[in-house]
């Protein structure tokens, strides 16, 4: 699973991303100072079985910390997004094609409104004239591609040798859409055929399915500099978080560095090791002017949001041994998996790996220690042991 960090640029999309990942990404005031997209790994929390188990895990592909599980997520910095977009204005080519595959979008804003249309510095920009201008963008590029393929889908379709929601499927699928979000999508303007797919109809259509098909969730950034007071304006309109990316980038630096002990997303931090005069004035400030207002920084909240919220995906624990809960070099929990709503066993199996998949025939619920069928439906935390034929 993906999720794409998006947004004009010099709005912080790439501090957001570096406070993440902790990996290098170019920073400055400048548009497009992201040419490329910077690609990394960022995690999401939740609890570790070790806990309820009463073992100590040792993780291979994530981590725990005082029974806190980190689980990775591929996250993609794209190209800074200016109005025109979909047009080929700015990077607007190379952004929509960075953001195919993404499940979820984290549209980064610059909530202070210091920068304008083209992410230049300025003062007084409104910010939900951003939040607008993204969501337009996204549905001028879905309704593009229904006009760019609307003769061959309604010569098909009226041939009756397709139906119409499978060929708008096969028209979007190179954007990670599924059949079934184009086919509810149809359902939710009320088209049964071509024929009246025209017009309003494909622009409703395709701001619905840019709904589902690529959910938002709206970073509000710089919120230690919102001098205006735009996110108390806009709050109630638009589901905004608040978020100080820079403060977050601050705090997991000094502890990575064992100046402080910090757990994303928390509300204050421990220092464990003597800090200069100016790095405990730094950290002083961020836990009053950020922690202390908002109950933390924001960005691991919009990174867990876009992924349990929005996508409602679960973690899973696979074993081999169900009494240890081990692998079959005796490590304890070693991999944490995201997997979407209505995963089963089977689907569990074939995430492993494709030959486990094909010869998996049930699992054993570690928590119960009960058999289960490979069509038995997965939930958040489970640990699962899968059984396969010889």
């Amino acid at each position: 699973m993906e999720v794409g960090l998006v947004g004009k640029p010099n709005v912080g999309k790439s501090t957001l991303y570096r406070s993440l990942t902790l990996a290098d990404a170019d920073v400055a005031a400048f548009p497009f100072t992201t040419i490329a997209a910077n690609v990394g790994v960022a995690y999401v929390t939740g609890a570790c079985p070790c806990t309820t188990h009463g073992t100590a895990c040792t993780p291979q592909n994530g981590m725990c910390h005082a029974g806190v599980r980190h689980t990775p997520v591929k996250l993609i910095d794209v190209a800074g997004l200016v109005p025109g977009a979909s047009q080929g204005k700015g990077l607007g080519n190379q952004f929509l094609d960075d953001l195919r595959q993404a499940d979820v979008l984290i549209h980064v804003l610059d909530i202070a409104g210091l920068t304008n249309e083209q992410g230049e510095p300025a003062k007084g920009h409104d910010p939900e004239a951003d939040i607008r201008f993204l969501t337009d963008e996204i549905d001028r590029w879905f309704t593009g591609i229904v006009e760019r393929n609307w003769r061959k889908i309604t010569g098909k379709s009226r041939h009756g040798t397709h139906k119409l929601d499978e060929l708008l499927w096969e028209a979007f699928t190179g954007l990670g859409v599924t059949h079934a979000q184009v086919a509810s999508a149809l359902r939710a303007v009320d088209v049964d055929d071509a024929d009246q797919f025209t017009g309003e109809k494909q622009t409703q259509f395709a701001t619905t399915l840019r709904q589902t098909a690529k959910p938002i969730i709206l970073a509000a950034n710089k919120i230690d500099c919102d001098a205006a007071g735009n996110y108390s304006r806009l709050k109630d309109a638009h589901p905004l978080t608040p978020v100080c990316a820079e403060a977050e980038l601050t705090l997991r630096n000094a502890a990575a560095a064992g100046l402080i002990d910090y757990q994303p997303g928390a509300a204050d931090y421990t220092v464990v090791d003597e800090l200069t005069a100016a790095q405990e004035k730094a950290l002083a400030l961020i836990q009053e002017k950020v922690l202390d207002v908002h109950g933390s920084t924001g960005v691991q909240h919009c990174l867990e949001q876009a992924v349990y919220s929005r996508l409602n995906y679960i973690t899973v624990y696979p074993v081999e041994n169900e009494h240890k809960l081990t692998d079959g070099k005796g490590q304890v929990l070693p991999h944490s998996h995201l997997m979407p709503p209505g995963s089963t066993v089977r689907d569990l199996a074939y995430k492993i790996h494709s030959d486990i998949g094909e010869r998996c025939t049930g699992g054993i619920d570690c928590e119960s220690g009960r058999k289960v069928s490979k069509d038995h439906a997965l939930s958040d935390c489970d640990v699962i042991k899968i059984i396969t034929s010889r």
